[in-house]
């Protein structure tokens, strides 16, 4: 067997329609840190110490084509990893709190008979982000 030559992801790029809501949700919501940023581009670059994530400002957000999940290929979701039940509580409740979110559904176990819990929202921006306790 051939041992994978990637180690998990370096970090992701996410193009959003406001860059200042976006990085409102990720710090004040969920407790990101801002570790850089280029004025120029716009970007902004958050992280919880694990994941780095690029936001990146749309040149025209009234133009911005939102992703279908449904009938467009392109990111369905971004999954972030919480330490487990009662983490996944303060998260939803946080999240549920912050201005501009949908919350898809509550948390609940990912499958019938599954001891992973998860739930789904929507960020601010569009952009469908789901929490998970870890696999068991």
């Amino acid at each position: 067997m051939t041992e994978p030559l990637t180690r998990g992801a370096h970090h992701i790029g996410l193009s959003l329609p406001d860059l200042d809501r976006a990085a409102a949700f990720f710090c004040d919501a969920l407790g990101f840190k801002v570790v850089g940023e280029r004025p120029d581009y716009p970007a902004r670059f958050v992280s919880d110490g694990q994941i780095l994530l690029t936001l990146w400002q749309v040149a025209n957000s009234e133009k911005a084509a939102h992703f279908d999940r449904r009938n467009a290929i392109g990111l369905h979701h971004l999954a972030l990893g919480v330490e487990d039940k009662a983490a996944l509580d303060r998260v939803h409740a946080r999240v549920s709190a912050h201005p501009g979110v949908t919350i898809e559904f509550a948390p609940e176990p990912i499958r019938a008979g599954a001891t992973t819990r998860h739930f789904i929202c929507t960020m601010p921006g569009g952009i469908r982000i789901e929490f998970a306790t870890p696999f068991a």
